[in-house]
């Protein structure tokens, strides 16, 4: 059968693992940087996930690959474990004809294992910087041999700090390797990475991914932080949902929300990282066909994730990145086909908002939250309407035959009827309506930008700063202090990012985060205590050092 990767020129193998795999065009990246790369010129390509770049670069490198040397001759870096761990599946799935053997390295995993498989000779590595720079530093990676280093999503690894590792990782390569880095944005940092270690580089641009506004229907409610899985559940008793996608920020939200959707008896699964491919393709195909209803997943979870036919996308919650959202609700309204996408919103985020509507050029639509009497109306509409369904079929006859033999021991009819519909709302009770509390909107964004009143949210942030170290937080939860905060751009994906990357535990893990002014402060478990504050002066936020201590009321 023909394939449109054949006139590539790829190795035949590669060939028929692409379409064994199902892909039968390449898409606009792929065909833009894999001949370039074929041609050994260097690139960069502007693409943003989904856009089938992993396929774009993993076919050029498992193509030059020359086997049984035993050395390593492929390197991929990539900003998290998650897209390690995603990018060396696809590339094992890619080249298992061949026999090439990948490996991926990261932070949170047995130093042994990886040592011991580099030992006994991988071909391609793919790995977060700071675990490569671990392993060079133990003198277990050698680079000495690499052809082609590929530096994927380089717009992630700069905000996370990672520019002066990607450095020193590739002045462990030789000079005549080839370099491709891809990026979603393409700010001067990451121009001035490419003018330094490209030579002569092609460059393969691909048009941002633009809303199909007139399918998507777009609209947020605006909630209390602590109440989005009661105004979640409001939601899924009212929207005609054929099937949901849940956007949550963390691999641990994702597991919380999922549980308390199976309690109100929703049919969900998670699409988490950590996921065998086996177990991912488990979940997809029971989405896929409608046997699975939700699915709740983080970003990079879902990277690669392709159907046509979701009906309704939620923002549980809102992207730390503006563009993300554009991914985000695309995955909805698709071949034709309308869709819907909500976002919860709380009121010191309705400015986020804004800059999601600049961005998009649409504004999305404010709506209110289901009453306990809209819900309980439509309950009511929807037993109706099957009832009515019921009658107009006429097909009950063993039913009649009970309704008789009640009515032959003096019940009347009504009372009958009353009573089964009674019982037919009994799964009801096992969906209570959660109560809402009325959302306080917060200030104007006009006032909160004046001068006045932000040295005053300076000065208050300060005098209470010991207050908001006192706050609550869980049992063996211990509260840290960070040194940067809101004014120098901290967004709690750099906190957890730093903390998990530095002291090497699972972000997951990670508790309550309140970004001040000047200062951030965050949760972590107790058992983590020593090894986070042993790392103190490795931690980076945009580049800046940060230093971590225990917070005021923690001493």
């Amino acid at each position: 059968m023909a394939n449109g990767f054949t006139p590539f020129n790829l190795h035949p193998a590669l060939v028929q693992a692409v379409t064994d795999l199902g892909f039968s065009e390449p898409t606009p990246i792929q065909s833009a940087v894999i001949p370039i790369l074929l041609a050994g010129q260097d690139v960069i390509g502007q693409a943003q996930t989904g856009t089938g770049k992993t396929a774009a670069y993993a076919l050029p490198v498992l193509h030059n690959i020359v086997p049984g040397e035993r050395m390593v001759q492929g390197l991929v870096l990539v900003p998290t474990r998650e897209l390690a761990l995603q990018v060396a599946t696809a590339m094992e799935a890619y080249g298992r004809q061949l026999e090439i053997s990948v490996l991926a390295v990261y932070g949170g995993q047995p130093y042994s294992r990886q040592i011991g498989s580099l030992k006994r000779g991988v071909d391609v590595v793919v790995g977060t910087p700071g675990r490569l720079l671990d392993l060079i530093q133990k003198k277990a990676l050698d680079l000495s041999a690499v052809r082609t280093v590929i530096l994927d999503e380089a717009d992630e690894m700069l905000s996370m700090g990672f520019i002066e590792d990607i450095e020193a990782i590739l002045g462990e390569t030789p000079a005549t390797r080839q370099t491709a880095l891809f990026s979603a944005t393409v700010p001067q940092p990451i121009r001035r990475l490419a003018d330094r270690y490209l030579r002569a580089p092609q460059t393969a641009t691909m048009q941002r991914e633009q809303l199909t506004v007139e399918a998507i229907e777009q609209r947020y409610y605006l909630v209390n932080s602590r109440e989005k899985v009661a105004a979640l559940t409001r939601l899924f008793e009212m929207e005609e949902i054929t099937s949901a996608l849940i956007f949550v920020r963390t691999r641990a939200g994702c597991a919380e929300l999922a549980g308390e959707l199976a309690a109100y008896s929703y049919p969900v699964e998670v699409l988490n990282g950590d996921m065998t491919q086996e177990s991912r393709e488990r979940v997809m195909a029971s989405f896929r066909q409608r046997y699975t209803k939700v699915l709740v997943a983080t970003d990079v979870a879902a990277r690669g994730l392709d159907i046509d036919d979701i009906s309704h996308v939620f923002n549980f919650d809102l992207p730390d990145d503006d563009e993300v959202y554009i991914h985000r609700v695309g995955r909805t309204g698709r071949a034709g086909k309308t869709g819907i996408a909500i976002s919860f919103v709380t009121p010191h985020e309705q400015w986020r908002l804004r800059k999601i509507e600049a961005l998009t050029k649409k504004k999305v639509t404010r709506c209110q939250m289901p009453t306990e009497q809209d819900i309980q109306s439509h309950r009511d509409e929807q037993l109706l309407r099957s009832m009515r369904i019921w009658l107009q079929r006429a097909r009950y006859n063993k039913e009649r035959e009970l309704v008789g033999a009640l009515a032959d021991e003096g019940f009347e009819p009504h009372e009958i009827a009353a009573a089964a519909l009674r019982i037919a709302r009994g799964e009801e009770k096992r969906r209570p309506i959660a109560p809402l509390s009325e959302v306080q909107e917060a200030r104007p964004a006009r006032a909160e930008r004046s001068v006045q009143r932000g040295a005053r949210r300076r000065d208050a942030d300060t005098a209470n700063l010991s207050h908001e170290a006192g706050f609550s937080h869980e049992a063996g939860m211990v509260r840290l202090a960070l040194s940067k905060g809101r004014v120098h751009g901290v967004r709690p994906t750099d906190v957890v990012s730093t903390i998990a990357f530095h002291a090497d535990i699972p972000g997951s893990v990670i508790g309550k985060i309140h970004i001040l002014d000047q200062q951030t402060l965050v949760d972590v478990p107790d058992k983590f205590l020593a090894q986070v504050l042993a790392r103190t002066g490795k931690y980076r936020i945009h580049k800046q050092p940060v230093t971590v201590e225990l917070a005021s009321s923690d001493r």
